[in-house]
C-alpha cells in the first residue's frame, strides 16, 4: 500500500470541473514527486483538497490508509500533512521567530491553564518549541530576521520563513506550492538542496508545485502533470520531457530535444 494516494478525484465548481478523475501516488516517505502544469491546471486546487479547504465531489484520498475526504483542515494537519502557500501566509505584524513558533501548536501537551499559571510542563514546552524553532531559522538562515516584523521582509525571505514554520508542525508529508518562486538564483539553488536533504533525513515525503523547471526536473524523483484538470503525463523528470503532449502543452519546442 502507497503511503499517500489521490484515487479518482474530481472537484467541481458549478459546472467548472477543476480536477478530473486525478490519480497519483507517492509510494514512500521522504520520496519528492513534483506536479506541474500550465496556469489554471489544477495544481493549487489539489493541495487546497488534499488539505480539506475544498472538499472533492468524487473519490478519495488516502494517507497512511486514512481518508481524508471529509475531514477538517486542522484534523488532517495533526494526521503529520502540512503546506506553504503560493502567496505567501505569514502574520504581518508578528516576528519571523513567533510566526514560527505558531506551528508548535499541535506538539504541545500542555493545555493554556498550565502555560498562564507559568507551571513547569509548560515552562519546559515551552522553551523546547523555541529552541527547536530557533534551529529551523538556522537552518534557513534566519537567524538574523529572528526579532524583525515578518511584514518588513522581501517576499522571497518570507518564503523562506513559510518553510520554517510549515516544518515546525513536524510534517511526515508536505506540500509545497511554488517553494522557490521570488527567490534569487542561488536562494534557489540553497533551498533545492535543503528540500532534498530534509526529504532523505527526516522522512518526509514532498509533493511540490514549481513553475520553474529547472528547478522541479533537478528536485523531483516523479511527476505528474496536469492540464484542465487532467493527468495527461507521469513519469521521471526524463520521461515527462519527451513526452509529445506535455510538450505541446506546457513545455513547448524547444524542450522536445531535452
Amino acid at each position: 500500500m502507497s503511503f499517500f494516494v489521490v484515487d479518482h478525484v474530481s472537484l467541481q465548481f458549478g459546472g467548472l470541473r477543476a480536477l478530473d478523475d486525478l490519480s497519483l501516488s507517492i509510494t514512500n516517505e521522504g520520496e519528492i514527486h513534483g506536479l506541474i502544469g500550465p496556469n489554471g491546471a489544477g495544481k493549487t486546487s489539489l493541495i487546497n483538497t488534499i488539505t480539506g479547504i475544498y472538499r472533492c465531489t468524487h473519490g478519495h484520498i488516502l494517507f497512511r490508509n486514512k481518508d481524508l475526504v471529509d475531514l477538517a483542515p486542522h484534523k488532517i494537519a495533526a494526521l503529520g500533512i502540512g503546506r506553504t502557500f503560493q502567496n505567501v501566509e505569514i502574520f504581518a505584524d508578528q516576528t519571523v521567530l513567533n510566526n514560527v513558533l505558531t506551528s508548535f501548536h499541535l506538539h504541545l501537551r500542555h493545555g493554556g491553564w498550565s502555560s498562564a499559571l507559568g507551571l513547569p510542563r509548560a515552562r519546559r514546552g515551552e522553551r523546547q518549541a523555541r529552541n527547536e524553532a530557533m534551529s529551523l531559522l538556522e537552518m534557513f538562515d534566519l537567524v538574523k530576521h529572528s526579532k524583525v516584523l515578518a511584514g518588513d521582509l522581501p517576499f522571497g525571505i518570507l518564503k523562506r520563513v513559510e518553510l520554517a514554520r510549515a516544518l515546525g508542525a513536524r510534517p511526515q508529508l508536505l506540500l509545497l506550492d511554488e517553494p522557490t518562486s521570488g527567490m534569487s538564483e542561488l536562494d534557489a539553488e540553497e533551498t533545492i538542496t535543503l528540500l532534498r536533504r530534509l526529504a532523505e533525513e527526516r522522512k518526509i515525503a514532498l509533493l511540490v508545485v514549481e513553475h520553474n523547471m529547472r528547478v522541479i526536473m533537478s528536485l523531483a524523483q516523479r511527476l505528474t502533470v496536469l492540464n484542465y484538470g487532467e493527468k495527461i503525463a507521469e513519469g521521471t523528470p526524463e520521461e515527462v520531457q519527451r513526452n509529445p503532449e506535455v510538450i505541446s502543452a506546457y513545455l513547448g519546442e524547444e524542450h522536445a530535444d531535452a
